[in-house]
């Protein structure tokens, strides 16, 4: 490692990941500090999300080493030059969002298709103890106790809602919520069917209550998830097999649904997402299969039926509007966080913590980096 990587950064705890099937190992890694419209964070949590699994399981590729973990909040510890709308001490939420503000998706208002390139993208802050690069993975790498993103990635919130709490906001909330608000826009008095019942489909399902939807079936097929919808504000809810669609047809009173979205990664869950859409009826894909999956459709129905297929990223956020957003809508008790949180786990469990996640039971597992900075 040259002297100068040594003089411009940390080293941190990480949890680092080399190949599918093999335990995660907890390291002493470096951590370089932030450049030039960067930001540092100090990570005071960070949950668990699928598409974390997907890569420690090799369902989607990635190359080793790597420090995965996306799903973050903390306080900010280090400003790299030009950073002046922050300030050392600041409580963010950190997304894996990172947008140049000038191109032209990020000025038509969707930086999730940024177009921009970055420092980061051509140089991660991760180093091993030989100066060898460790990945980030989606460009935040916060199953560590510290971060370096740019300052597009940190959206900073207030005192009044906890770390561990406020870290389901950067993922898991911000893509369910804005699925059904940003992508699919969903209007007040509409049939809206949720295909997976996990950490992102409940909040699909929180979503659709707070656009005033008239109907909410949620399908899965573990019944504590149905439970969870039902409580958090489906009307109906359906394990998987159990005559989704005549359950839909019943709901919706023969018309089938407006919407469907499908939070699960299942390629199944999107033929069975056609077959629930009624006339002028819009399928979004919110969940992502593995790697290489192909689906078949049939293009004479979805264009004579005047339907739609829609894609969405992190619920086509915009996290510096959406983020504090959520947690107005948090404070006013309009939107459930707390109980989304099944188990929380200290990095050095992590292993225990992804094998919760994989085997289904789990809304969403946090991990606690540091304990002082969670309030």
């Amino acid at each position: 490692m040259s002297s100068r990587a040594r003089t411009s950064g940390t080293t941190v705890r990480a949890s680092v990941w080399t190949d599918p099937g093999a335990p995660l190992s907890i390291e002493e890694v470096w951590l370089a500090d932030p450049g030039s419209g960067e930001v540092g964070v100090r990570v005071a949590a960070t949950a668990i999300c699928g598409s974390d699994l997907a890569y420690v399981d090799g369902h989607w590729e990635c190359p080793g080493p790597a420090v995965f973990g996306h799903e973050a909040a903390g306080t900010v510890d280090r400003l790299g030059p030009g950073v002046t709308d922050l300030a050392l001490g600041d409580r963010v939420v950190v997304t894996l969002i990172r947008s140049c503000g000038s191109c032209r998706r990020c000025m038509a208002g969707t930086p999730v298709g940024c177009l921009g390139r970055f420092a980061l993208d051509h140089r991660g802050p991760l180093r091993d103890g030989r100066g060898s690069e460790i990945g980030q993975g989606l460009g935040v790498g916060a199953f560590a106790e510290a971060v370096t993103v740019h300052r597009s990635q940190a959206v900073q919130i207030g005192p009044e809602i906890d770390l561990d709490v406020a870290a389901l906001l950067s993922c898991g909330v911000l893509t369910g919520v804005g699925a059904v608000r940003n992508t699919a826009r969903v209007a007040p008095g509409s049939f809206v069917v949720v295909l997976g019942a996990g950490g992102v489909g409940l909040n699909v399902v929180q979503g659709a209550r707070l656009a005033g939807a008239a109907q909410v079936i949620a399908v899965d097929p573990d019944p504590e998830k149905l439970a969870a919808a039902l409580r958090l504000g489906a009307g109906t809810a359906v394990a998987v097999g159990d005559g989704v669609r005549h359950a839909v047809l019943a709901a919706t009173k023969g018309e089938m649904a407006d919407y469907v979205f499908v939070a699960t990664a299942a390629l199944s869950a999107i033929e069975t997402g056609f077959d629930l859409l009624g006339r002028m009826g819009t399928l979004v894909l919110v969940g992502m299969p593995p790697s290489g999956a192909r689906v078949s459709l049939d293009p004479v129905t979805v264009a004579s039926a005047g339907q739609r297929i829609l894609g969405s990223k992190m619920g086509s956020g915009l996290p510096a509007r959406d983020i504090p957003a959520l947690v107005d809508l948090y404070m006013e008790g309009c939107l459930e966080l707390d109980g989304l949180i099944t188990a929380r786990y200290a990095l050095e469990e992590i292993d225990a913590a992804l094998e919760s996640a994989r085997r289904g039971g789990a809304l969403r597992n946090v991990i606690i980096m540091e304990e002082s900075l969670i309030a």
